[in-house]
């Protein structure tokens, strides 16, 4: 890398927001819940420099970026020159500040089209939603190389020029944890690609998810703010950082949907998408998610010490055997066309049998929520 580019390849991890961790160490599952899958870059232009091309100077600066690149993130808005989107054409001027959101680039691993099954919502020229089912993973990473989901859109979208190429995140935006089941938008092709990464970036997506969490919640709505990083004690983890000293700005609203004693179901609405945020949010606020292994709810935290509670718990762990955690809605405005749109997908059977295990768990025993 000379001393005037940016190494993207270089920066990928600490630039983009949920940046995939490729080690063994970290399993798949940390890079997934962090929703957005784009970088977000920040220049200063020097005093000396002179009158030159937008596109021609991001080029020269950065490396692993061709022009055309750069020139669909201008043609989609996603340049701002001093706070205004900016043209290619743009003639670069001394200290201007230069900002761009752009999709990951194209990283180098084998991807082999697989024919697996997937359930698509919708699907046009530009886009298709999937819903994905639980125990999927988004796209390959250490330890998982096939079977995922980019394996299957690379046999499905096998025509589309965007996915020939072998690139392990062609048409992601965002992603959702591997045992969490739920909506995804696709891009298919690259204009697409940089509009939607502009609305994830600018927070203007509608994502809603429906969780089942430890305890009864003292409000019926709220709002949880908290900074989320890396656990400084487990890199398998993420935490929030209460004072803001660390980690990135993250904010979930909730709204409760159903109460039953011990447990709650509740309805997240994200305003930002950081790894593991629900998860992590939810635990921080003493409501691990039902089941959730990695923040601890896959233990009784609520309830009874009878022997027959503590059957009925490992029953429910047994019907639904990750994250109690579904993305149920997805909205933004239609790259192409403008207009804003939204999908939806009913809870997959192993978060009904549950729900319908505590409704009859809560009727037999009749218990008081003003009690609990």
């Amino acid at each position: 890398m000379t001393d005037n580019k940016i190494d993207i390849a270089a920066l990928d991890e600490e630039l983009i927001v949920g940046a995939e961790i490729d080690d063994a160490a970290a399993d798949e599952e940390l890079s997934e819940g962090a929703d957005e899958m784009f970088e977000h870059f920040a220049i200063t232009v020097d005093k000396g420099q002179k009158l030159l091309r937008l596109d021609k100077y991001l080029v020269d600066r950065m490396e692993h970026c061709s022009r055309n690149r750069i020139q669909v993130a201008a043609d989609s808005g996603n340049i701002l020159v001093n706070g205004v989107a900016a043209k290619s054409s743009y003639k670069v001027k001394p200290l201007d500040r230069i900002t761009l959101v752009m999709p990951y680039p194209k990283r180098e691993i084998e991807i082999i089209p697989e024919d697996i099954p997937l359930e698509i919502v919708y699907e046009d020229d530009d886009l298709l939603i999937v819903n994905k089912e639980a125990g999927m993973v988004v796209h390959p990473g250490c330890g998982n190389y096939s079977g995922t989901l980019v394996n299957a859109l690379t046999h499905h979208l096998k025509d589309i020029p965007l996915f020939q190429d072998g690139d392990m995140r062609a048409g992601l935006v965002h992603r959702i944890d591997k045992d969490t089941s739920g909506l995804l938008v696709v891009a298919k092709n690259e204009r697409t690609h940089a509009r939607l990464a502009k609305q994830f970036f600018d927070h203007t997506i509608h994502r809603r998810y429906i969780a089942l969490v430890w305890g009864n919640l003292p409000e019926d709505e709220g709002t949880i703010t908290g900074n989320i990083g890396r656990s400084p004690k487990d890199r398998l983890q993420m935490y929030v950082f209460a004072d803001g000293s660390d980690g990135k700005h993250a904010v979930t609203h909730f709204k409760v949907l159903r109460r039953y004693g011990y447990v709650t179901l509740v309805e997240c609405r994200l305003e930002t998408g950081r790894t593991h945020q629900i998860r992590v949010h939810m635990s921080w606020q003493g409501h691990p998610l039902f089941n959730d292994e990695r923040y601890g709810g896959n233990r009784i935290l609520k309830g009874t010490t009878f022997m027959k509670y503590k059957q009925f718990i490992e029953n429910c762990f047994k019907l639904i055997p990750r994250q109690s955690l579904h993305a149920r809605a997805l909205g933004f405005e239609h790259p192409t066309t403008g207009k804003y749109v939204q999908f939806e997908s009913e809870l997959p059977d192993d978060f009904k049998a549950v729900l319908q295990k505590w409704d009859t768990y809560t009727d037999a025993v009749g218990l008081d929520m003003d009690e609990i």
